[in-house]
């Protein structure tokens, strides 16, 4: 860096501050005030992974997108409640495979993601391949990596594919967030265990007068993270007001997420990527579209809502955060080679992609923000090359922190290492089909569900190159770029 870029920052930093107006636009906030945003300070940013732009080919040529296709995204205790996480992406793996009228034996790998598993079958990949009828000599995998864990499905098939491994991967994620196991207390879960071994009554009796009521008190399931005891709703809380997000911008980001979603909707962009899906227990019934858009929201009804983790000074609130979802999603990958002689037009293909970490009790949904920069560095692209921009929102107030980092060149500095800012997000290219907020966020498939998204509307616009981002719990975060031709 030199001296003149860094003095010059240095003052910036030290210019006053005022505090964040109740009614910065979105648009304001990853502008003018994305030098807000918050940093470590000179010599405090951490290591950023970097590549030198080259393309991601292997012994088949590029990884092909070939076609995708997801249940729909309901809000959990709803329409897909009976259903646990096999039998939702067993439904869009099946309905993805008779769509491009494969046949099975073409599979070499099940790949799946998921946050909370069943305890029953936790090995989803491998059950995947019963549900859609595929070869049991396929193998299945499961992989997690919180909210990206479907990103993680297909780049891993991606790795396998550029590798030589395979030629065809059926990856993807699913969450039954209707379904999350209740835990028991430890005085709880050891008396049962001294049960099941109890041989004579005498020996039950003793150990059932040993469990005290306040071990039946059933423990709650909680998204918090297992290093800071943070739930993810108070770490983004700490991140708005640390950035300065104002309310204002929050409640229009997630005005745009269910506006575009309610169009997309009704004019039938979303219908071919959505599998009709008919829930137990009658089967007698199809669930056809995502049920928690709001088509009548408005910015002064969301204005209205009270905040949810900090009630006196927060700004987030349940209309500016993702719903709690069920639903699932599938990718059918190929080599660039075997898609073309089984005579497949591909969505499209990976360019790049990404991967980051950070420390979580900073600042928890940060990570794409440094992914981002390292996965259009292996494009060879920048961001103003960028037709279409996919994030996932996790809430409105990390879409914005994110943004902000992107457009700030105090960031790039000292955060990044670089001389000039990634660039500002143009929000007419930003989730143009509207985003989880609007869509829901079953933790597993999401990633899944924004690359099929992407992919679909490059097409419909005939455009070519797309980047999505997600964040994850654990301080991570992931950036793929993908190409059409």
């Amino acid at each position: 860096m030199s001296a003149d870029v860094r003095s010059k920052s240095q003052t910036q930093d030290r210019a006053p501050q005022l505090p964040s107006p109740p009614d910065n636009s979105a648009a304001e906030e990853i502008g003018a005030r994305a030098d807000t945003v918050w940093t470590r300070g000179f010599g405090s940013a951490p290591n950023v992974a970097k590549l030198a732009s080259r393309e991601m080919k292997g012994v088949g040529g590029r990884v092909a997108i070939v076609d995708g296709c997801r249940t729909p995204f309901c809000r959990a205790g709803t329409d897909l409640r009976d259903m646990d996480v096999i039998d939702l992406a067993g439904i869009a793996s099946a309905e993805l495979l008779a769509r491009n009228g494969l046949s099975p034996d073409e599979v070499d790998a099940s790949i799946f993601g998921v946050v909370v598993p069943s305890l029953q079958a936790p090995n989803l990949g491998r059950e995947v391949v019963f549900r859609a009828h595929l070869p049991m000599t396929i193998p299945g995998t499961t992989v997690s990596l919180a909210c990206a864990s479907s990103n993680r499905a297909i780049t891993s098939g991606a790795e396998a594919i550029l590798s030589g491994q395979c030629d065809v991967v059926l990856a993807g994620g699913a969450e039954s967030l209707s379904n999350v196991p209740i835990l028991v207390s430890k005085g709880a879960s050891r008396r049962l265990m001294e049960l099941s071994k109890a041989k004579s009554l005498a020996q039950k009796v003793a150990v059932v007068s040993r469990l005290r009521p306040r071990d039946l008190v059933p423990v709650p399931p909680a998204i918090a993270e297992y290093t800071t005891g943070m739930t993810m709703g108070e770490a983004c809380e700490k991140m708005a007001k640390e950035n300065g997000i104002s309310r204002c911008a929050q409640d229009e980001i997630a005005f745009l997420s269910h506006q575009r979603a309610a169009a997309a909707t009704s004019e039938g962009r979303l219908a071919g990527q959505i599998v009709a899906t008919y829930p137990r227990p009658g089967f007698d019934r199809a669930v056809t579209a995502d049920n928690g858009i709001r088509a009548d929201s408005t910015q002064e009804a969301l204005a209205k809502l009270k905040p949810v983790f900090d009630r006196r000074y927060g700004t987030i609130t349940a209309g500016n955060s993702s719903p709690i979802t069920d639903g699932a999603s599938a990718v059918l990958l190929m080599s660039e080679k075997k898609a073309h002689s089984l005579g497949y037009a591909p969505l499209g293909y990976i360019r790049s992609f990404a991967y980051a970490a950070l420390d979580p009790g900073t600042q928890l949904l940060q990570a794409p923000a440094y992914a981002a920069p390292v996965a259009l560095d292996r494009a060879g692209l920048k961001l103003s090359d960028i037709h279409l921009v996919e994030m996932h929102e996790a809430f409105a107030a990390q879409i914005l922190s994110n943004m902000k980092a992107f457009a700030s060149r105090k960031f790039a500095i000292q955060e990044l290492g670089r001389s000039e800012p990634l660039g500002e997000v143009d929000l007419d290219r930003f989730n143009v089909n509207g985003g989880s907020i609007a869509l829901g966020h079953p933790f597993g498939a999401t990633g899944g569900r924004v690359t099929i998204q992407l992919l679909e509307e490059l097409r419909a616009r005939s455009l070519s190159l797309g980047l999505i981002t997600v964040c994850a719990a654990g301080g991570l975060g992931f950036a793929m770029v993908v190409e059409r031709e």
